[in-house]
């Protein structure tokens, strides 16, 4: 939202809650034409009918986003319209990458750069959004999008508290949208046959699951810095309300373009809890996304989060109503900080992680074991094409929203029960703490926002916003 409180997304012109993707495009076909999409092309020797090409706006683009980008551009029928990001430099960045791709697939060369999403979000002729901004963005950029009639491609995790989460989940719904979460991992076939074997009872009934994600987010420790003229700091803090969080740029690492030189890490502010939720949100994300599809808790959840310490307890532990306990700790003992999950069963286990699967019982699998490179996964242009395929379909994606908000919320008690030092006992069904107060003031529940900021979406039965 911009700080000039200017209501841009009144101006938007909205699909009906039941026109299909189909018939909105049909109503905007002239302004498809006309921008920048050819009259006909062909992507690798196939055409692509006009009603079946999907075109795409970004919003964030850092190092995950050009991931995602790379990942979608192998996609056919898929095109991208325009870019938006708080960083200029990183919108040229980004356009110039876009000209390239559109030059060798004989498209025309256009895309159009925002500083402002909202700007870009009146733009009839896109179709879907992609969402890779600091999670402290996802629920804000998410609800106008799907307010605006797009669909949307969001990075993991759904969002920065379980309030933003849920209040995206209900705007999905609302207003007859696909969601698809960045939760590659779902894609991937290690994965997908680790699932398999769990819900088919290969290991017998699950007892105990180890998941090994890594550390929780700490206080923000990095000195204040100038901010760079190219970096629109007070747009990238958007709702965040606290006074302690200044510019440095581990938090919005930055790029060049001549001579060219991306970004030499991640955005940190992930690793900080004024800005992000650390590991168990970044790895969670994947790894309790896997082991909570695999035992049917999709949609759902722990009732009960100990934190590490709490009177002996040597592991951070999540206990189910089915009697299961996911503690986090290593997954296999030669590899012990490495990401990944071990599911223990009455039959025997199973150990699953990014280019690696075993089993006890060989005669259900054979080892995989492979050498990932670094980034290998962030482009996954599957999981792309499964949301394009729901796109065109309107149907359901391989991880729509309800599993991104369990997911999310699961993460956010991880830490909300580390902080506050106690076991935090939690109700996935009602979707309530059970009167646990305090738990419900942290502001991984629910925090303040920033003027002029506002999320829509709230439950009124949580006595919120």
């Amino acid at each position: 939202m911009k700080q000039d409180n200017t209501k841009k997304k009144d101006k938007v012109s909205q699909p009906s809650k039941g026109m299909s993707r189909r018939e909105f495009l049909g109503t905007t076909a002239a302004g498809l034409t006309s921008f920048l999409i050819l009259p006909s092309w062909k992507v690798d020797g196939i055409r692509i009918a006009p009603s079946d090409r999907v075109v795409l706006g970004f919003i964030g683009l850092g190092r995950q986003g050009c991931s995602d980008f790379h990942s979608f551009s192998s996609c056919p029928g898929v095109q991208v319209a325009a870019c938006c990001d708080v960083d200029s430099i990183k919108r040229e960045r980004f356009r110039r990458i876009t000209a390239k791709w559109q030059k060798e697939k004989g498209m025309n060369c256009r895309c159009d750069e925002y500083e402002f999403y909202e700007d870009m979000l009146e733009r009839k002729d896109i179709d879907v959004i992609e969402i890779a901004t600091p999670d402290h963005w996802h629920a804000l950029c998410a609800i106008d999008s799907l307010e605006a009639g797009k669909d949307v491609y969001i990075q993991k995790p759904l969002a920065y508290t379980i309030t933003e989460g849920l209040a995206v989940q209900t705007a999905v719904r609302a207003n007859g949208r696909i969601l698809q979460m960045g939760s590659q991992q779902r894609s991937s076939a290690e994965f997908q046959q680790a699932i398999k074997i769990v819900r088919e009872g290969g290991i017998g009934h699950i007892e105990k699951i180890y998941v090994r994600v890594g550390d929780p987010p700490k206080p923000l420790d990095l000195p204040e810095m100038p901010v760079p003229a190219h970096l629109n700091f007070n747009q990238w803090l958007g709702p965040l309300n606290d006074p302690k969080i200044h510019y440095h740029p581990d938090l919005c690492p930055p790029v060049s373009l001549d001579p060219p030189q991306d970004e030499k890490l991640w955005g940190a502010w992930r690793w900080y809890q004024e800005t992000g939720n650390g590991f168990p949100a970044d790895w969670g994300a994947h790894m309790y996304d896997i082991a909570q599809a695999a035992i049917g808790m999709d949609g759902l959840g722990p009732v009960e989060f100990i934190p590490q310490g709490y009177n002996g307890t040597r592991y951070a532990t999540m206990k189910y109503a089915n009697g299961i306990v996911m503690t986090e700790q290593p997954y296999r003992e030669d590899k012990p900080n490495a990401q990944g999950i071990q599911f223990i069963g009455t039959k025997g286990w199973l150990k699953v992680a990014r280019g690696y699967i075993e089993c006890s019982d060989k005669s259900l699998l054979e080892k995989k074991e492979e050498k990932i490179g670094a980034g290998q996964y962030e482009v996954s242009a599957p999981h792309m094409q499964n949301f394009i395929d729901a796109v065109r379909a309107h149907k359901d994606p391989i991880a729509p929203v309800e599993y991104g908000t369990s997911t999310n919320t699961l993460c956010c008690l991880f830490n909300i029960a580390r902080e506050l030092g106690r076991p935090v006992k939690w109700n996935p069904s009602l979707l309530s703490f059970e009167g646990d107060r305090e738990a419900a003031a942290h502001r991984l529940y629910w925090y303040e926002y920033r003027r002029p900021y506002k999320l829509k979406y709230v439950d009124k039965r949580f006595n919120i916003g």
